[in-house]
């Protein structure tokens, strides 16, 4: 395990090495009026040649690359230019890393209690009502794209239930209508997948056989079948995790929440290029952290899952 441990951070940091470095590049050709900041049509060439040379950005590429690492790894992520003029990066992640982080571990709660719940039923009951509304909703969720039904909630569900429209931190029944659309797609997620798995592990032999021998059902359910059904679950949980907890995108900007996900929209959309960058640079290494992560899972939930090549014949 540790020998697998060390080459999959060292597999991972070669990865994050990689795509923080294209990302790097990819930003140099955006357009560099995302470097002038408010008021850049008042500027003339020789000002603007001036901010540029103060960013480092008329540097050949490779000192540019070489000053960004540094930076980075000190921790300086850069200061923003249009949405909050010479603030630091840092800075302005702080005050709406909270948000994302409530809401993602709130909507996390909810899609993996009724998601894994509703596919458990539906293994249990293949073929009757639960299993078929189960089946309906999930083919919902997967075949209407995701901002038509974030839009029905937001405008029907606030209608039906009294409940705020837009996102207001002192009100926390303005919370329930954000997280319950950031777990919809999740739950159905869990939903399917614990189904198959479950479904899988209740045709094979070994369960047969434990009911064969008198095992109660609800033992058979939760020792063997819930249990082996988990593992390849597993894999895919951290990467999920992280993702919710960084922020939906859609749905932050949607409800006004000032949380990363929202940032990153208006971050593009005023092109403030040091902020789209160190955005960009935190969901990438989030995702990579979630693959990584979720092998580590999956090994730690069946110890049977040998990580390390074992040599020898067969």
């Amino acid at each position: 395990m540790l020998k697998y441990s060390l080459k999959r951070i060292l597999q991972s940091a070669l990865t994050l090495f990689i795509v923080v470095t294209v990302v790097f590049l990819l930003m140099r050709l955006m357009p560099e009026e995302g470097y002038f900041g408010v008021g850049s049509d008042k500027l003339d060439h020789v000002q603007k040649e001036n901010i540029l040379r103060s960013y480092g950005l008329r540097d050949p590429m490779h000192i540019q690359l070489k000053n960004f690492y540094i930076r980075l790894l000190r921790g300086d992520m850069g200061t923003s230019i249009i949405y909050r003029p010479k603030v630091p990066v840092s800075v302005i992640l702080k005050g709406k890393v909270y948000y994302s982080l409530y809401l993602g571990l709130a909507s996390i709660g909810v899609s993996l209690v009724f998601g894994i719940g509703l596919g458990i039923l539906m293994s249990q009951y293949k073929g009757k009502l639960w299993d078929k509304l189960g089946t309906v909703y999930i083919v919902v969720i997967n075949a209407v794209p995701a901002a038509v039904y974030y839009l029905f909630i937001q405008l029907y569900t606030t209608e039906w239930f009294k409940l705020p429209i837009l996102f207001d931190v002192d009100k926390p029944v303005s919370w329930i209508l954000p997280i319950v659309s950031m777990s919809l797609g999740s739950m159905a997620g869990y939903a399917m997948w614990m189904r198959r798995y479950m479904v899988d592990e209740l045709n094979k032999d070994y369960i047969r056989l434990a009911r064969a021998k008198g095992l109660k059902n609800s033992a058979v359910m939760v020792r063997h079948v819930m249990r082996n059904a988990f593992v390849p679950m597993a894999q895919y949980l951290p990467t999920s995790i992280l993702l919710t907890i960084a922020g939906s995108l859609y749905i932050e900007y949607l409800y006004s929440i000032p949380g990363m996900g929202g940032l990153l929209i208006d971050a593009i959309q005023r092109q403030d290029n040091p902020l789209v960058q160190a955005l960009v640079l935190i969901y990438s290494a989030v995702s990579i952290i979630g693959l990584f992560m979720g092998d580590l899972l999956m090994a730690l939930c069946d110890p049977r899952i040998k990580l390390e090549h074992q040599g020898g014949s067969r």
